[in-house]
């Protein structure tokens, strides 16, 4: 079984239909042949939303991959093997999410661009996130210029596009990975790749906006020292 990402070619996919390929009651899950869901990684969670079978509406609270299938954990009575059903994604949640991961992808551009600090961790939520890089010294001064900086970039309405590489060829892009370390397993063949025109390219598996206007006004409310040489800087976006 094999579950066709639709999220990885399309982050605007509201709807979609699909065919459920496996049940498991156990866990109350099912797994579909192709989801606009995204499963969370690389520091996004999974989408919410609902699938929706005849008359029936199941709230979708979990969503994973576990090899090249994706489950859905809804609530209610789960389809039969062969339905087919209408997916819904929350869209308002999702799309903060992917506000905030291309803001998350801005700053860490700038960083890396004006002063050469590799990412060491991440997360986010809808609206918020947070990095941390690898800076000895972070001052109140030095953050509010990185901020202003990336405002500017979230201004410049910089397009945003979304390429699958062979891995041979992606690997050949210069500082490709920004991560201090190679998340990528050796197993993977094909590679996403991110790419904010005249800033920042990267692998990466997430959602995105089409264009940094899209973002709105970035603030750094917060930055705390996590190690000699490791600076988490927090980043939220204003609705």
């Amino acid at each position: 079984m094999k579950t066709d990402l639709l999220y990885m070619t399309d982050s605007y996919l509201r709807e979609f239909e699909a065919t459920v390929m496996a049940v498991d009651e156990e866990q109350n899950r099912v797994a579909l042949d192709r989801t606009a869901f995204y499963p969370g990684g690389g520091g996004q969670p999974h989408d919410l939303g609902e699938l929706v079978v005849g008359d029936a509406i199941l709230p979708v609270r979990k969503v994973k991959k576990e090899g090249d299938v994706v489950w859905h954990w809804v609530e209610g009575p789960l389809p039969e093997v062969g339905a087919r059903v209408l997916g819904r994604i929350d869209w308002e949640r999702r799309y903060l999410l992917m506000r905030t991961h291309t803001a998350l992808h801005i700053l860490s551009a700038v960083v890396y661009r004006d002063y050469g600090a590799k990412v060491t961790g991440g997360n986010m939520e809808p609206g918020k996130g947070r990095m941390d890089f690898e800076f000895e010294n972070l001052t109140k001064d030095l953050v509010q210029e990185i901020e202003e900086k990336v405002n500017a970039e979230v201004a410049a309405a910089r397009p945003v596009t979304v390429r699958i590489l062979p891995r041979e060829e992606a690997f050949q892009i210069p500082d490709l990975i920004r991560t201090k370390i190679n998340l990528l397993p050796p197993h993977i063949t094909e590679v996403r790749v991110v790419e904010i025109e005249g800033l920042d390219l990267q692998a990466d598996g997430g959602t995105h906006v089409a264009n940094t206007r899209e973002i709105g006004r970035v603030r750094i409310p917060e930055y705390k020292s996590k190690g000699r040489i490791n600076k988490r800087i927090y980043l939220t976006i204003e609705a």
